[in-house]
Order: C-alpha cells, then sequence, then structure tokens
C-alpha cells in the first residue's frame, strides 16, 4: 500500500520522483537536481528568519546534509517541498532558540517582490522620484524591517512561508505542525501588528484619508 502511495504522489510531484531516485538508488545526479531547484530558495527563506546571509547559507546547507542522510527512510506523504520546508522549519527555530535572541530579519527588495509590494506600495523605487522620496524609501524599508522583527518566531515563518512561497493555510500547517485555523490566527496577528506598526508611514506621500466620522 505504501508502495502504491509513493508511486501515485511521484507522478504528480517530480521532485518526489527525483527524491525517490535518490533513496533506491543513491543517484547523485538526482539529488544534485533537487539542490538546484531548492538552494536559492532556502537560503532566502533562511535568510529572512534567522537575518544574515552567511548563517542562512550554513542552514541551508545542513538542510541537504539531512536530506541526504535520511534519505533511506524517506516515505512520501505530502509534496517534497513540503517536507524540505519543515525540515528548514525545524532547523531555522532551532537556530533562533540557540542563539537566544530575536535578530533583525531583512527585508531585501531583490530577493522577492513579494512581501516588498504588500505591505505597501510606496516601498518600490521610483527613478523619476524627487530626493525627499528617497529618504522616505529608506525610513519605510527601516521601519518594515524592525516590523517584521517584532513578530515572534512563528508568526514570523508563517509570514515568510505565505508571502515567499505563496504557501496557503493547509499547506503552512504541514510544516509548521500547527492546524490550518492555527496558521491563520498567526497570519492574522501578524498583519495586524504589521498594520499597526506601517499606519503611520503609509501616506507619506500623500495625505491621509480623512476620519470616519467626517464628511
Amino acid at each position: 500500500m505504501t508502495g502504491q502511495t509513493s508511486a501515485m504522489m511521484a507522478v504528480r510531484d517530480p521532485d518526489i520522483r527525483l527524491m525517490l531516485r535518490v533513496r533506491d538508488r543513491d543517484d547523485q545526479a538526482a539529488f544534485g537536481d533537487l539542490v538546484e531547484r531548492y538552494q536559492h530558495r532556502l537560503v532566502g527563506i533562511m535568510h529572512h528568519i534567522v537575518g544574515t546571509k552567511e548563517e542562512a547559507e550554513d542552514l541551508a546547507q545542513e538542510v541537504f546534509l539531512r536530506v541526504f542522510r535520511t534519505r533511506k527512510k524517506y516515505t512520501p506523504k505530502a509534496k517534497f517541498s513540503t517536507w524540505l520546508f519543515t525540515i528548514a522549519n525545524n532547523l531555522a527555530l532551532n537556530a533562533l532558540r540557540d542563539r537566544g535572541r530575536r535578530k533583525q530579519l531583512p527585508l531585501e527588495l531583490r530577493d522577492s517582490g513579494s512581501l516588498a509590494a504588500r505591505p505597501g506600495v510606496a516601498l518600490a523605487s521610483h527613478r523619476d522620484a524627487p530626493p525627499q522620496h528617497g529618504v522616505q524609501q529608506e525610513e519605510l524599508a527601516d521601519v518594515v524591517r524592525r516590523a517584521l522583527d517584532d513578530l515572534n518566531e512563528r508568526q514570523r515563518v508563517a509570514v515568510v512561508l505565505n508571502k515567499f512561497e505563496d504557501m496557503g493555510y493547509a499547506e503552512i500547517a504541514d510544516v509548521m505542525g500547527l492546524t490550518s485555523k492555527a496558521v491563520k490566527s498567526l497570519l492574522c496577528r501578524a498583519r495586524e501588528r504589521l498594520r499597526e506598526v506601517l499606519q503611520p508611514y503609509i501616506y507619506m506621500d500623500r495625505e491621509p484619508p480623512p476620519p470616519a466620522d467626517e464628511d
């Protein structure tokens, strides 16, 4: 039955097919393909969670080492990416807890447009914008970084997976070992916090709307 399930999932997910080749044949080429497909994404996600590129690269390498070491025990029960990001999530959270303190969550606009664009379109640079606009851009980016850093660890991971990997509640729940309802609650609280912190800044280039009780 397990073999039939693995075969059915492999038909739908080419990454599972690669991982099964790694498991069954110690196929180095297949493993290399998986590393090539996911390395950049893993480093980017880890960077946003742990705060430094060097640590993110080390953690991403550790993820792949764990994948290879445990290859013989691999049984596909979800998408390969879900399994991989579950390992990454556990390593990232352990790294944060071992560090014993929260570090800044960098927001690099070149890594992904998703998170950068959605909290406030004002983050996007304008080629013909006046110098003061550039100063405002830097100030807002700094505020966003500090706002994200103010989220707790689980909220931060949920936001990163949702905004950078476009994961829905169910897939994030699988990665984080939570229920979909708990993930929805995490993201809701995170968005409220981001909205609260960013509210004074999102109208820097224009007048804010009048209060609701005004005509």
